[in-house]
């Protein structure tokens, strides 16, 4: 046999398996109780979040059917408010045309005469003539109504749109040049 140099080793000791203790072995256990708890507490939070959403998307959902409600009753009354306004200008400023051009009529025949003495009796008569066509003019536009007007005006347009821009930007240059501030 072959003698070996080696040194003898220190026997290890085993240490003995400490006994788990009754807490020990009902510490999982208790784990597990911990966890299911929580996460019940946590779902019950939840749905306690949830309906409390739910009750505000209702709560705000009948407010703005409120608000909405208030809103449309309003916006009809104004409405009403301004189509009447809106009624009362257009039947004013008809009559006010229809003294304006009768105005001019008027200024127009008294002048007539004076055109006849200096620029012959042809131009009198042109003179007279656009008197009575303006005069025509107040007389029907002072029989019809605000509404018969914009039929008219609708139909003209309908029929020569081309005159009707002309007309429209001559009107808007000439108020351009009315309200323009210097």
């Amino acid at each position: 046999m072959a003698k070996t140099d080696a040194k003898p080793t220190a026997a290890k000791r085993k240490t003995p398996a400490k006994p788990k203790t009754a807490a020990k072995r009902a510490a999982p256990k208790a784990a597990k109780t911990n966890t299911s708890e929580a996460r019940s507490r946590f779902n019950s939070a939840l749905e306690e979040a949830r309906a409390g959403v739910a009750a505000l998307g209702a709560e705000a959902r009948d407010r703005a059917s409120g608000y909405s409600t208030q809103a449309k009753s309003k916006s009809g009354d104004y409405a009403g408010q301004v189509k009447d306004k809106a009624g009362e200008l257009a039947v004013e400023g008809k009559a006010r045309a229809t003294d304006a051009i009768s105005g001019l009529a008027k200024l127009v025949g008294e002048n007539a005469g004076a055109i006849d003495d200096r620029l012959g009796s042809k131009y009198g008569d042109y003179a007279r003539s656009a008197s009575q066509t303006l005069k025509q003019t107040a007389t029907k536009l002072d029989s019809k109504s605000v509404d018969e007007l914009g039929d008219d005006a609708r139909e003209f347009v309908r029929k020569s749109p081309g005159t009707a821009v002309a007309l429209a930007s001559l009107a808007g240059f000439m108020f351009a040049r009315l309200f323009r501030g210097k």
